[in-house]
């Protein structure tokens, strides 16, 4: 079991990750958390004019920082219900933190900023260019992250966009970076979102900036497009971890009857969808869009097809837990006859997985690195002895 007391100067509070899983071994915190809350105690800053928090990924910042009632900014919904979740562990839910999606940004000058490094150094990109024209001169700014996870662009674009860096001496393998506010600096135009034209259509794809494959169509997907499920009449389609929304899109511009519900835990990701299917010019009873952790809260036995391509990141963590999440989510939420359709890397050996919640899985394509998965006849309990079934091969036109 992991350890979930995190302490630091402001104190020691429980932690821990979100979803929950019963035997978690990773912690919610980093070594970048604990250097990031010892450099700000260092500087004895009346912090009572509030915080902004940026990338919190398990709340560790925001639930040590909550006596300031601070501001949570991130793009993960996840992130925020750990945030929400935390605080309640901690029986501080009443403390004043907000949550904000990245989407937005606060309306008021901030004067002390607390940044985690992101995965994405398009998100860290688009973070900073949109806090520039908020940070008062003056204003603490303080960078942290792993050392493994901190690459050089990170330095180039802070002194590009805020000014100039301070980096502090690497500790634990962490690092802090303190940022002067340079009020000269030119003023450089938000490159996000991005937009490019779907090869082989009339559709152009927005994409924000934490948004996957953002500059292009990603390789797994152009190779699920190939065999998504034909579709007639009112079906009810669910497209699982959207992303930018083309694989909805695609199947929705096939059948015009098609209800498709878009879910994501990227608030980028639903904002880049809600655009990209406009461009069908249905009407809005059609689509639905969904923030939150996979089908979490959607209606079980609602759906005739989902469709994946799952994610094995979260955050800077690799792994299979979402996906399988997702997985076992689809399960309740499918009819009785419905399937589940999910596009992966071929050495993850989702089949076998899959038939933890599904008993019949079967191999509808194939390339050197992809396979598409199609998986029918959900189970309703919750642990079976059926044996993982054999994989079938499926005959498929292109």
């Amino acid at each position: 079991m992991s350890e979930t007391t995190f302490t630091s100067a402001f104190g020691s509070f429980e932690i821990k990750r979100v979803p929950h899983r019963k035997k978690e071994t990773l912690r919610a915190w980093d070594a970048a958390d604990i250097l990031l809350l010892d450099a700000l105690h260092t500087q004895a800053l009346d912090l009572t004019n509030g915080i902004l928090i940026v990338n919190d990924y398990f709340a560790a910042l925001t639930t040590s920082l909550s006596q300031y009632a601070p501001i949570n900014w991130s793009d993960s919904w996840i992130s925020h219900q750990a945030m929400r979740e935390n605080l309640r562990l901690n029986k501080l839910q009443d403390c004043g933190a907000e949550t904000l999606d990245s989407v937005h940004v606060v309306k008021q000058k901030v004067s002390v900023v607390l940044i985690k490094v992101p995965k994405s150094m398009a998100l860290f990109e688009y973070q900073l260019l949109r806090l520039k024209p908020l940070l008062q001169e003056g204003a603490v700014i303080l960078v942290a992250g792993m050392v493994k996870h901190m690459p050089s662009k990170v330095w180039s674009l802070l002194e590009k966009i805020v000014g100039e860096t301070n980096t502090h001496r690497a500790a634990r393998k962490g690092r802090v970076i303190e940022v002067s506010v340079d009020t000269e600096l030119p003023a450089i135009e938000n490159p996000y979102p991005l937009t490019w034209p779907l090869e082989g259509t009339d559709y152009k794809l927005i994409n924000h900036a934490n948004v996957f494959a953002r500059e292009h169509l990603d390789i797994g997907t152009r190779f699920f497009l190939k065999y998504c499920p034909q579709t007639d009449g009112p079906v009810n389609i669910i497209d699982l971890a959207c992303g930018n929304g083309v694989i909805g899109l695609m199947t929705a511009s096939k059948n015009k009857e098609a209800h498709v519900l878009f879910t994501d835990e990227s608030y980028m990701a639903i904002a880049s969808a809600k655009e990209n299917v406009k461009q069908l010019h249905y009407g809005d009873e059609q689509f639905d869009f969904h923030v939150g952790d996979g089908l979490h809260k959607v209606k079980k036995q609602s759906a005739d097809i989902i469709l994946c391509n799952p994610p094995f990141h979260q955050h800077h963590s690799i792994g299979e837990t979402m996906a399988l999440t997702m997985f076992a989510q689809a399960a309740q939420v499918l009819k009785k006859d419905g399937a589940l359709w999910v596009v992966s890397n071929r050495h993850l050996g989702y089949p076998e997985k899959l038939s933890s919640w599904f008993l019949d899985v079967s191999l509808v394509a194939s390339s050197k690195k992809f396979v598409v998965l199609k998986a029918a006849k959900p189970k309703q309990q919750k642990k079976s002895t059926v044996k993982p079934p054999v994989i079938k091969n499926v005959k498929v036109t292109s």
